[in-house]
């Protein structure tokens, strides 16, 4: 893909992200000084509570007005302003693009999530992943494009289909967000629980193809094994076909009851329409965005 084709899917996220945002505003926050409620007490002018002077209490928070009626000195409580905490993880595994149509809704996404981030004030940390390998993202590379070609010069040491989440370095109380169209086998437990850790909460965004939904193969295909590129024929009758599609779909209601298990919000966002109506579809609806004001 060319700077030019990511600077265009750039531009569209980025209109995007004036009526779209991450969901940021619910939770209470502990970490750097910054617009959002935070969970201690801080300067801010958002008044939390009273208590008594000790030695040492900064005198600018004396309730004077109290202490003229009382004669006791109390003091003034404020609830700290903080920063949201957001670890990005963007699997850039070779499945996710294979298909030109996933890739730039996959892209889209991706920066979309880092825009609204970045709109938010947040202490930003994004992150790629490809099995076992991990690599962290600088915004300028985000900004100036160059992203892509590490995304796509990253291999892994040792193929493993299920992303090393454990390798990450994910931050206390942050929400943690994994954009990845989670087609990796085994049970999703482990992962969604690494992901949850450290009093931390997820946000799953898993682009698809409908055509990896609802293939309508019929006949003798070649198929490609991406993450490896072998390549494995086969014969597809209407009983095959089915046994995929059940296949398929109970793969994902595995993750669904998994993320409702641990209150984790899992968006699925198809290729087509364009990006706004496709997040409308589940994103929104799901709380893993909201409308922004």
């Amino acid at each position: 893909m060319t700077i030019e084709e990511l600077q265009t899917l750039s531009a569209t996220a980025s209109r995007c992200a004036t009526q779209l945002r991450l969901p940021l505003q619910a939770k209470v926050w502990k970490g750097q000084s910054g617009e959002f409620a935070g969970a201690g007490v801080g300067s801010s002018l958002d008044f939390q509570d009273h208590r008594h002077y000790a030695p040492g209490d900064d005198p600018r928070h004396i309730n004077w007005q109290a202490y003229a009626r009382t004669g006791q000195y109390t003091m003034k409580l404020y609830r700290e302003e903080v920063r949201p905490v957001i670890d990005l993880i963007f699997d850039v595994s070779a499945s996710m693009f294979f298909d030109p149509s996933k890739a730039a809704r996959t892209i889209e996404i991706f920066y979309l999530l880092h825009e609204s981030a970045l709109r938010a004030g947040a202490s930003l940390n994004s992150m790629m992943i490809a099995g076992d390998t991990v690599r962290s993202l600088k915004n300028e590379a985000v900004s100036s494009h160059h992203w892509f070609e590490e995304a796509q010069s990253m291999s892994k040491k040792r193929p493993s289909a299920f992303p090393q989440v454990d390798r990450l370095p994910l931050r206390g109380n942050a929400i943690r967000i994994l954009l990845s169209d989670l087609l990796f086998p085994g049970n999703p437990e482990p992962l969604i629980r690494t992901l949850t850790s450290r009093k931390g909460s997820l946000l799953l965004f898993s682009p698809f193809l409908e055509s990896e939904a609802k293939p309508d193969w019929d006949g003798n295909y070649d198929f490609i094994e991406v993450e490896r590129g072998t390549r494995h024929s086969h014969r597809i009758e209407p009983k095959l076909l089915a046994r995929y599609q059940a296949s398929y779909q109970n793969h994902f209601s595995i993750w669904h009851a998994a993320a409702v298990r641990h209150q984790v919000k899992l968006a699925r966002i198809p290729s087509a329409p364009d990006l706004f109506q496709s997040l409308l579809l589940d994103a929104l609806a799901c709380g893993a965005l909201e409308t922004a004001s």
